[in-house]
C-alpha cells in the first residue's frame, strides 16, 4: 500500500529526507570526486569488512556516539554499492539500485515472517528459527547450512553452522550432553598430545583434534547463552589492558619487561589483576 509522504508522521518524514539527502550527495560524489568515481564493487570490499569491524568494536565498548558514526559509515557503503550498481555495467548486463535493494529486503522480510504477515503459528524463538530455514530451503537453497559465509571468521562460522543445524532440529537435548562431549574431546586431546611426555606429535592429527575441541566448546556456549566470539574478543580487550598497564607500571618503576623475568612480570599482571584493569 503507498503512502503520501505528507501524511505521514513528521518523524518519518525526517528519515525519509536525511536518507533523500544521503542519496543525493552520493550522487554527486560519483559524478564530481575523482576518489569516488574510480570506486568499484570489489575495490570497496575490504573497506566495508573494515568498517563493519569498527562498529563492532564500538557495539562491543557500548560506545553509543561511536556506534552511530559507524552505521552511518556502513549505511555509506550501501548506498555506494547501490549506486555503482545502477550505472551501466556492460559485463554483466545486470543492475539495480538502492529502491531495489530496499524492496527485496521487504519482500523477504515479509515472506520469512509468515507468522506477522500471513497464517503460521511461532510463539517462541525457536520456532521463528526453525520457520526460516524450512522457507529458505523452499526458496532454493540446497542445504540448511548453504546459507552460511565462505569467508566468515571460522568462530564466527563454527556458531553459525550449529545455529542453522539447531534450526533443521540436528542438535543435543540437554547442555549436560554437550559438556560431555566437550570433555571427551579434551580427554582425547590430552591423552594423544600431552607435550608432557616430550614425544613428537602428528602436527596435522593434532590440528583437527584440537578444532574438535574448539567446536565443542563453541556447540556448549549456545546451550548456556554465550557469544563465543564477543566473549573471546572481550577477553583479547582484556590482555591489551593488561599488558599494556605492565609495560606503562615497569617503565614507571624504571624497568623494562624484555629484561625482566616471568616471576616479575607476574607481579604487575597481579597487579592490573587487583586493580581491575
Amino acid at each position: 500500500m503507498e503512502k503520501n509522504f505528507n501524511d505521514l508522521p513528521e518523524s518519518r518524514q525526517q528519515q525519509l529526507m536525511a536518507f533523500d539527502r544521503l542519496l543525493t550527495i552520493m550522487d554527486e560524489l560519483r559524478e564530481q570526486c575523482p576518489w569516488d568515481r574510480k570506486q568499484t564493487l570489489e575495490s570497496l570490499r575490504h573497506l566495508t569488512i573494515e568498517e563493519t569491524y569498527e562498529l563492532s568494536d564500538a557495539i562491543l565498548e557500548n560506545d553509543l556516539p561511536e556506534i552511530k558514526k559507524e552505521l552511518g559509515d556502513v549505511l555509506l557503503h550501501i548506498v555506494f554499492y547501490a549506486k555503482i550498481a545502477s550505472e551501466n555495467n556492460p559485463e554483466s548486463g545486470f543492475r539495480f539500485d538502492i529502491a531495489d535493494v530496499l524492496t527485496g529486503i521487504c519482500e523477504k522480510l515479509i515472506s520469512r515472517h509468515p507468522h506477522i504477515y500471513g497464517d503460521a503459528k511461532a510463539d517462541t524463538e525457536e520456532q521463528v528459527k526453525q520457520n526460516w530455514e524450512k522457507l529458505k530451503l523452499k526458496e532454493g537453497n540446497k542445504s540448511v547450512l548453504s546459507g552460511v559465509p565462505a569467508s566468515l571468521p571460522a568462530l564466527v562460522k563454527a556458531m553459525r553452522i550449529q545455529e542453522k543445524a539447531r534450526g533443521a532440529g540436528f542438535d543435543w537435548d540437554e547442555k549436560q550432553q554437550v559438556w560431555e562431549k566437550v570433555e571427551e574431546e579434551l580427554q582425547e586431546f590430552k591423552e594423544n598430545f600431552n607435550i608432557e611426555t616430550g614425544e613428537v606429535i602428528d602436527q596435522k592429527e593434532a590440528e583437527g583434534e584440537f578444532g574438535d575441541l574448539l567446536f565443542s566448546l563453541v556447540n556448549y556456549s549456545r546451550f548456556v547463552d554465550i557469544n563465543p566470539e564477543t566473549a573471546l574478543e572481550r577477553t583479547n580487550k582484556k590482555f591489551i589492558r593488561r599488558f599494556q598497564y605492565m609495560e606503562e607500571a615497569s617503565k614507571a618503576d624504571g624497568k623494562s619487561l624484555t629484561e625482566m623475568t616471568l616471576t616479575e612480570m607476574d607481579e604487575y599482571w597481579n597487579q592490573a589483576k587487583a586493580l581491575k584493569v
